[in-house]
């Protein structure tokens, strides 16, 4: 027998270290290993958190592998598995156990948060109101449409820095930026970030020095240096790095990905949305309050009641996965999977739109089969979770991309994803369109019910005269409902022409260029109109250049000394 064996093949231990002495070089070595681990992958000290149970499980491999170098363990000699089983038995049998009960907590964590076994708790992490469109969206000015999508502008802040000669050789465009409300005007802001290691080395006392602001409806992209520099971001290697940061003082706490934001005096700060699972061990996820972090300072409050000013409390991918458990789960898990009587979900991308100062998601809803249709809309409120469903039958988002690239397919200009908004009491979707550089060179307006109406127009509000002409044309809104401004004036030019069988009077007022034209079959005070008289117009809104605007209602002043008429009358100013 060969002499470094001893009785029934078992290996000899080749010079163990004293069980003490061995005892504490695994515990250090492990110790060293958990910390470095620790401070790289930073994972939350909570048993609802997977990262957790990898963590220690990581650990206890680490400690056995320890434990077999320092107890001379003979791996040639092994006799396989069992060996290694039976040595972790002798001589690490509590860790052996802490990794056994690990296992079997994860396991069983898994199975009862499952979907199959708790099919109302998830379909009841979102409670969904019925809205009423026409009521709830109020229509928006041309001050508050957001003409740009992320990465149009993103594209321009990142020019925008290139401008700046004083900071573009030492720091970058962060590519992270963040849509929110700032002083009623719908924003992108994104904080800089260090161009290498280096220049984080040589300006990391003073932080950076700014942040970048788009304004989503002029397109202007603006730097706002800041009186103290931001110390704590992403672009942070160490202990400043922002996960860093709010993992040390929060060590216990699951965290989404931070949001920037800044608040309404311009001051920056991380939003950080605290994640607890609501049901069983892992599942149903859902956000409770947010950790504030002031990007200067680092001050860090916890907020279980958000400001009102934060804007990005919930990421519209949880609330549309927490929809699609809603949508699915109706009529519970089995009827989800077969059947999928009533089951409906949601469409594959999302929007903002600004209401009441807030910042609203926006996603379609469609059918269990995801045709090209939807059947209606959902708004969530972003820092309170309030979420409302419109129903509003029509095409899906992909599908009125795909009208609107058809109509400038001669361009080749691209759809982004669109906006929805209320346009003449109608569910439009908004849709830029853009080159091939990013840059936005067209609007379109897309009606939802009817999707192969769209308009366009190179101004918003050419875009938008264009759309309620043809609603109007298209016989889908009455001429009352349409939105209207109104002038009054003397009138100083009169004409007149039959087009499509009917009676049109074209009017001019002194002082302006532009005509109105006036069906006469709807207001028949049109027809004995003179030079001179004083008349009140309801019209659509201009576009810059327009030469003839629409007019819904005419109205004579009685002091002209001539009876008044207008029909309809409720359109009477």
């Amino acid at each position: 027998m060969n002499g470094e064996t001893a009785n029934h093949g078992n290996p000899i231990p080749k010079k163990p270290r004293g069980k003490l002495s061995g005892l504490l070089i695994n515990l250090l070595v492990t110790l060293a290993v958990g910390l470095v681990f620790f401070y790289l992958a930073l994972p939350a000290i909570n048993l609802q958190s997977p990262d957790f149970y990898s963590f220690v499980f990581l650990l206890c491999v680490v400690y056995v592998l320890c434990a077999l170098v320092t107890s001379g363990f003979d791996r040639k000699n092994a006799g396989g598995f069992k060996e290694y089983f039976r040595f972790i038995r002798l001589r690490c049998l509590p860790v052996g156990i802490l990794m056994a009960v690990l296992a079997l907590v994860a396991i069983l964590g898994e199975v009862i948060s499952m979907p199959i076994f708790r099919a109302s708790s998830y379909r009841e992490l979102l409670q969904v109101e019925n809205g009423d469109f026409a009521a709830d969206i109020a229509e928006i000015s041309f001050a508050e449409i957001p003409t740009l999508d992320r990465q149009s502008a993103e594209y321009l802040s990142d020019r925008q820095m290139g401008t700046l000669s004083d900071m573009v050789s030492q720091f970058e465009y962060s590519d992270d930026s963040t849509q929110i409300n700032y002083q009623g005007r719908p924003v992108r802001v994104a904080p800089i970030a260090y161009a290498d290691i280096i220049k984080w080395f040589t300006n990391r006392s003073q932080g950076l020095p700014a942040y970048v602001m788009v304004d989503m409806v002029t397109q202007e992209a603006t730097v706002q240096r800041l009186p103290d520099g931001m110390k704590y971001s992403f672009s942070e290697p160490l202990n400043r790095n922002i996960m860093r940061h709010l993992r040390f003082h929060f060590p216990t706490m699951m965290f989404s990905t931070p949001e920037f934001e800044i608040d309404e005096s311009g001051h920056p700060w991380w939003i950080a949305p605290r994640v607890v699972k609501t049901i069983g061990l892992f599942g149903g996820a859902d956000i409770q309050g947010a950790v504030l972090v002031d990007a200067v300072t680092g001050e860090c409050t916890y907020h279980e009641k958000v400001p009102n000013w934060v804007d990005t409390l919930y990421d519209p991918l949880l609330i549309m996965q927490q929809y699609d458990y809603h949508g699915t789960l109706v009529h519970g898990f089995i009827n989800s999977i077969f059947g999928q009587r009533d089951v409906t979900q949601t469409t594959s991308g999302y929007n903002y739109i600004a209401l009441n100062d807030d910042v609203y998601a926006y996603t379609g809803v469609t059918s269990a089969n995801a045709d090209q249709s939807n059947l209606g809309f959902l708004l969530t409120n972003q820092r309170t979770k309030e979420t409302k469903f419109y129903t509003a039958p029509g095409a899906t988002e992909e599908a009125a991309q795909a009208s609107a690239e058809g109509v400038v397919q001669d361009l080749h200009y691209l759809a982004t994803f669109p906006l929805l908004l209320n346009i003449a009491g109608e569910p439009t979707y908004f849709i830029p369109m853009k080159d091939a550089t990013n840059l936005v060179k067209m609007y379109a307006m897309v009606n939802v019910a009817q999707y192969q109406l769209v308009a366009t127009g190179t101004t918003v509000p050419a875009c938008e005269q264009s759309y309620i002409q043809m609603l109007a044309e298209k016989g889908i809104t009455q001429a009352e409902d349409l939105p209207q401004n109104s002038v009054s004036g003397v009138i100083a030019e009169l004409r007149s022409a039959v087009l499509d069988g009917n009676t049109y009077v074209f009017v001019r007022l002194e002082g302006e260029r532009v005509f109105y034209s006036i069906s006469a079959a709807e207001n028949n005070v049109a027809v004995i109109l003179n030079v001179g008289d004083r008349v009140t117009i309801g019209h659509t809104p201009a576009a810059e250049g327009s030469d003839i605007l629409t007019g819904y209602s005419i109205v004579r002043d009685k002091a002209a000394g001539s009876s008044t008429a207008a029909f309809p009358a409720e359109t009477t100013p």
